[in-house]
């Protein structure tokens, strides 16, 4: 019988819906609260026996402590290894008899729950008990914690050894300064050698309450069904203390930053970036069209052209925009051999210099709207992936109808647009540039 559902979920995994049928399915989101004040949004498609759901909270590592990082994560990551009345084992055993799938979520602003499963009645009855028991009485059992803690150390010391990861977190640091943007998410070694399981329980207690959730709900299920469902999964959450948590605003920093470190690795791991924009920024689409001219459409964008098409200056290098709850990251990266870097970072700045002040060409811009609203069906053709979507409308606010009006708001962009919100937001004289594996670079940097 195991086997059976096994089978049945393999093959619901792939993306089985043609472009209509999901056009159809998108449309139209409902919203709406449960009696505990979470925030519902539901997509009903009858098209497949699967459902899937999820209930965010604001929860993710910008709210650990500044003293303490890597709270928010292992909170998220122990509470599944153990819920009253189940072991670690046998929440894996209840989930797998029926074919469903449990798992984190979790990023800078969010954390929570999602759940894959059939829709009939009895299987998704026995995934929701197990989802629900999780989400309302993790036990934070001690030996996992134990056990998770020292596999974390672990994976810590061999990763703050790797070039890519020096350069990320020193990256991040420079950005934020003090803000918890700028924390490790993981935690580092001594911050996670003071975590104890009474942070966890207390994270817990203060952050995954019912008042702020955010419940995505996409599936084969009627209106009534999701409604039962939502209030089921929030009825026994704590109660929390007042408003959902909210992040404190992130300043640009005002001066250039650069920072070498040395590294015996044979390449240069390149980022160069500064604070970028929040989600709902009233310039997103000037920028994500922008930046896919820039440096995030791959082999189309000036960036890769420049650095590693016309020179091979890269393995490679890219550009884009992290969009958060308060203003995310731009970032610029590459990896370079160390003897080229500093031609590559000359390259690099050139580029962007360029593009600030003249924005794309015409031919250009047609090309990146022609690819993005082309590949706009790619991002919706699955129930996975528009449930992915319906749980960042909910937690971020974004309209309703985000992704019917998705391809219409890029088709607007013009080169004007993207000129003036590059130049309102990136000043190519104030970023943030680090270089791990410094050889050549400290001159390219100096002479910038």
């Amino acid at each position: 019988m195991r086997s059976k559902y096994l089978f049945l979920l393999n093959i619901f995994l792939t993306p089985v819906l043609l472009l209509p049928a999901v056009a159809q399915a998108i449309l139209p989101i409902q919203h709406w609260q449960t009696s505990s004040g979470a925030r519902v949004y539901f997509v009903q498609n009858r098209d497949i026996p699967m459902l899937d759901l999820s209930i965010d909270f604001a929860a993710g590592a910008g709210f650990d402590r500044i003293e303490k990082p890597g709270v928010a994560s292992m909170t998220n990551r122990i509470m599944r290894l153990g819920a009253e009345g189940m072991t670690e084992d046998e929440i894996a055993q209840k989930t797998a008899d029926v074919g469903a799938g449990i798992s984190g979520r979790f990023d800078s602003d969010r954390a929570g729950l999602s759940m894959r499963t059939l829709s009939s009645h009895a299987e998704r009855q026995q995934a929701l008990e197990v989802f629900t028991r999780i989400l309302h009485k993790p036990l934070f059992p001690q030996n996992a914690f134990e056990r998770e803690k020292t596999r974390l150390l672990g994976a810590l010391k061999e990763s703050d050894i790797q070039p890519g990861t020096i350069a990320g977190v020193t990256f991040n640091r420079l950005v934020y300064a003090t803000h918890p943007y700028g924390l490790r998410a993981s935690g580092d070694i001594e911050s996670v050698g003071k975590i104890t399981r009474d942070d966890l329980t207390a994270f817990y207690q203060r952050h995954y309450a019912a008042r702020s959730a955010v419940i995505a709900i996409m599936g084969d299920v009627s209106r009534d069904e999701a409604n039962a469902i939502a209030e089921r999964i929030t009825a026994g959450l704590p109660a929390g203390q007042g408003d959902r948590p909210v992040l404190a605003a992130v300043e640009a920093k005002p001066e250039k930053v650069i920072r070498l470190i040395p590294h015996h690795a044979s390449q240069s791991h390149i980022l160069v970036g500064a604070v970028g924009i929040a989600r709902g920024d009233p310039d997103y689409f000037p920028l994500f069209v922008g930046n896919y001219v820039l440096g995030g459409g791959g082999f189309a964008s000036r960036i890769n052209d420049e650095v590693r098409q016309k020179r091979g200056l890269a393995y490679s290098a890219g550009s884009y925009f992290s969009p958060l709850a308060q203003r995310g990251s731009f970032v610029i990266s590459m990896q370079t051999r160390k003897d080229q870097a500093k031609e590559a970072l000359d390259v690099t700045m050139k580029t962007l210099r360029d593009f600030i002040a003249h924005g794309p060409t015409t031919q250009e811009l047609r090309d990146a709207k022609s690819n993005l609203v082309g590949g706009f069906p790619l991002r919706i053709d699955s129930n996975r992936k528009i449930h992915e979507y319906l749980g960042v409308i909910g937690f971020y606010n974004l309209p309703l109808k985000y992704l019917d009006e998705f391809t219409g708001n890029i088709e607007r962009v013009t080169s004007d647009d993207i000129k003036r919100a590059f130049a309102a937001r990136i000043d190519p004289e104030k970023l943030i540039t680090v270089v791990v594996g410094a050889e050549e670079a400290e001159k390219a940097a100096a002479t910038r």
